[in-house]
C-alpha cells in the first residue's frame, strides 16, 4: 500500500555545550517531554480506542511506562540521556512506528565513549565475539560466547542495557542491530558502561576475562560495528554484474539516497534484469522509515516487472480506521494543502488529492459526529490484466534485520510475485498503525513520530515480518560480503 506523501518537519539544529544546561535542566526537559508523549499518544494514537490483540501492548504500556521513565528522569544529565530516556519510553510500546528522534545531531551508531576493544554480534541465539581490537591484550578470541558479566547472566544484561535503550530485543533484528554495543559504554547514565569481568564459552570451556576500558577511536568503532553488523556503504543505490547476474543494491530507502539517477539506471538495463539468468535485489539495510519508501519500492517492482504486471498482484488494502481527533484532521489538512500547492503534484496525482479530501471531510463528518472512529476502504483490489511476466528467470530477494516500514511493504509485493524467492536472515517488523504524525517536544530537542491510522485488515499481521524459508535462511557471517555472495549464488 502507497502512503500518503508529507513533507517531514524542519530538524532544529541544536549545539549541546557543556554550559547549556544543567543536569536538572535536562531532567526536568525529560519530565516534560515524557509527559508531552505521553498525552500525544493517548489523545491521538489509534490503539487507544481501536479493539484487538494489536492495541493491548500500546495500552498496557501508555501509562505504566510513563511511571516507569519518569522513575529515570533523575538520571538524565545531557542531551544523549535525554534522546535515551526519550527512546525507552517510546520503544517500549513495541511499535517500530512510535518513535523520538533528536532534533541535534545525536551518537552516531559507530559512538561510544569507551569500550574493552570488543565487539559482540548476535548468531545463532547467542552474543558471540565479533571483533578484537590488534593489540587489545587479554581479549577473548574471536567466535567465544559471552555467557556472563559481572556475575550477571548474559540475558539480564542485555536486557538492562540495551533493550528498550537501543532497540527492541524481543525482536531478532533488534538483537541482531543492537548486539556490538553489549560490552560498551555508549554514554547512558541509565545502562552502565563497560562491564569489569565476563564469563566466555571457548570450545568447551568457560572462563572470566578481565576487560579494561579502551579509548574508543571513531575508525575503530565503525571497524567493529561493521565486523559485527552488516552496514550498507556509501553507495546505496546500484546495479553490478555479479557472476553473470545482475545484483541491485537497494541498501536504502530514504530520499537522498539518489532515486532519479538509480531508477534511469534501472530503465536502461530492465532487458538484461529480465533475462533467463535471473537476478538478486538486494535489501539488505534498507530502513523504509522515510514516507516515500514504499512508493520508492513499488516503483523499483514497476520498472522491472512493469505496472501492468504488478498491479493486479499487489496487496488488498481492505480498510483502514482512523482516529477521529482534531490533531490527526489537521494533519490531512495541512497535507492536503501541502499537495494542492505543488503543481506538479496537482498534475501527477490528482487521485492521492481527491483521496485526502474525502479523508478530511470523513473527519469533518465524524468529529461533529462525536464519533471516535469511522472506517475509510482502502486500494480495491484488481483483476488480473492478463499480461506476461516479463521477468523469465529466477529472482533472489535477500534481505536481513535492516529492511524495515516500508521496505517491509515493498516485500509485501514482492513476495507475490513468480518465481521470487527470499533469502538472507529475519526482518524487522512493524505495526500496524501506520503514516506518521511528526510533532516536536516542548523542550525542542526531540521529535515524536506516531502512526495515526490503522490498518487492521492489512495481509501481513501486526509486528509481523519476513523470515526467509529453511534451506534460504545464511547461517554464514553475514558481513563476510565475500560468502554471502557465494551462498547467494548457490540459489540458482
Amino acid at each position: 500500500m502507497q502512503r500518503l506523501l508529507t513533507t517531514s518537519a524542519a530538524v532544529l539544529a541544536l549545539a549541546f555545550a557543556a554550559s547549556s544546561a544543567s543536569a536538572q535542566n535536562f531532567s526536568d526537559l525529560a519530565r516534560q517531554d515524557l509527559q508531552a508523549t505521553h498525552d500525544a499518544l493517548k489523545a491521538n494514537h489509534p490503539a487507544a480506542v481501536v479493539p484487538g490483540a494489536a492495541s493491548e501492548t500500546f495500552r498496557g504500556w501508555i501509562d505504566a511506562g510513563l511511571q516507569d521513565a519518569l522513575g529515570k528522569a533523575g538520571q538524565v544529565n545531557s542531551g544523549e540521556s535525554h534522546a535515551y530516556l526519550l527512546r525507552y519510553y517510546a520503544n517500549g510500546f513495541r511499535d517500530a512506528n512510535i518513535a523520538t528522534d533528536p532534533t541535534f545531531e545525536g551518537a552516531s551508531p559507530f559512538f561510544a565513549t569507551s569500550w574493552p576493544g570488543v565487539a559482540t554480534a548476535w548468531r545463532d541465539g547467542q552474543y558471540v565475539v565479533s571483533y578484537v581490537q590488534p593489540g587489545v591484550r587479554g581479549a577473548p578470541p574471536l567466535g567465544a560466547v559471552v555467557k556472563s558479566c559481572n556475575v550477571q547472566p548474559i540475558e539480564e544484561v542485555a536486557k538492562a542495557k540495551l533493550d528498550l535503550f537501543e532497540g527492541d530485543l524481543t525482536t531478532e533484528a533488534g538483537r541482531v542491530r543492537t548486539a556490538p554495543y553489549l560490552l560498551w559504554n555508549r554514554n547512558n547514565p541509565m545502562a552502565g558502561g563497560v562491564p569489569s569481568t565476563c564469563e566466555f564459552q571457548v570450545g568447551r570451556r568457560t572462563r572470566d576475562y578481565k576487560l579494561s576500558p579502551q579509548p574508543a577511536t571513531p575508525a575503530d568503532l565503525e571497524a567493529a560495528y561493521r565486523a559485527s553488523v552488516f552496514t550498507p556503504g556509501a553507495t546505496k543505490l546500484s546495479i553490478e554484474q555479479v557472476d553473470g547476474r545482475p545484483w541491485v543494491h537497494v541498501n536504502s530507502m530514504e530520499d537522498t539516497a539518489g532515486w532519479d539517477a538509480f531508477f534511469a539506471q534501472v530503465e536502461a538495463q530492465a532487458a538484461t534484469l529480465r533475462g533467463a539468468q535471473g537476478l538478486v535485489i538486494d535489501l539488505r539495510g534498507a530502513d523504509g522509515d522515510s514516507i516515500n519508501a514504499t512508493s520508492r519500492g513499488y516503483g523499483l517492482a514497476n520498472r522491472i516487472w512493469t505496472p501492468e504486471f504488478t498491479v493486479s498482484r499487489q496487496p488488498e488494502a481492505g480498510q483502514i480506521t482512523y482516529r477521529a481527533t482534531a490533531a490527526n484532521r489537521q494533519w490531512f489538512a495541512d497535507t492536503l494543502n501541502r499537495m494542492q500547492s505543488d503543481p506538479r503534484f496537482v498534475q501527477e496525482s490528482a487521485p492521492v488529492i481527491e483521496q485526502t479530501q474525502a479523508i478530511v471531510a470523513a473527519f469533518d463528518a465524524a468529529l461533529a459526529a462525536g464519533q471516535q472512529t469511522f472506517v475509510m476502504p482502502g486500494r480495491p483490489s484488481v483483476a488480473d490484466t492478463g499480461a506476461a511476466n516479463p521477468v523469465q528467470g529466477k529472482v533472489v530477494v535477500l534481505v536481513d534485520g535492516g529492511c524495515t516500514n516500508g521496505c517491509l511493504d515493498t516485500l509485501d509485493l514482492l513476495t507475490r510475485l513468480p518465481n521470487v524467492q527470499l533469502a538472507g536472515s529475519a526482518t524487522a517488523v512493524d505495526s500496524i498503525f501506520i503514516e506518521p504524525t511528526v510533532q516536536r517536544l516542548p523542550s525542542n530537542y526531540s521529535d515524536l513520530s506516531y502512526g495515526h491510522k490503522a490498518w487492521t485488515t492489512r495481509q501481513r499481521g501486526n509486528n509481523q515480518g519476513y523470515v526467509p524459508a529453511q534451506g534460504l535462511a545464511f547461517t554464514g557471517n553475514p558481513t563476510d560480503e565475500a560468502a554471502v555472495r557465494t551462498w547467494v549464488g548457490t540459489l540458482f
